[in-house]
């Protein structure tokens, strides 16, 4: 194994892709009638952190900086995942 397949910066890749596939899946998996009962659990965003957005102006410039995480449990599922195929190749 090289050393670049078992940094932090391919494992966050790696998270990122499996967070973003996950709720990809999430999505597609909504139009499935057999798991219509159950979608609504894997789909809903689930708040961790906001920060309301806040302004800075300063005349010449005006920046607007915020942050929201809501994952949902696809998202959630994609990660575990992603972080099961890291450590396992």
């Amino acid at each position: 194994m090289s050393v670049l397949s078992k940094s932090y910066g391919t494992l966050v890749l790696y998270v990122v892709i499996g967070a973003i596939l996950g709720g990809l899946l999430g999505e597609l998996l909504s139009g499935v009638d057999a798991l219509s009962s159950l979608m609504p659990y894997l789909k809903n965003p689930y708040p961790v952190i906001n920060v309301v957005p806040s302004v800075i102006d300063i005349y010449v410039i005006s920046l607007t900086v915020g942050f929201s995480f809501s994952p949902n449990l696809m998202s959630i599922i994609g990660v575990v995942i992603a972080v099961w195929i890291f450590r396992h190749t």
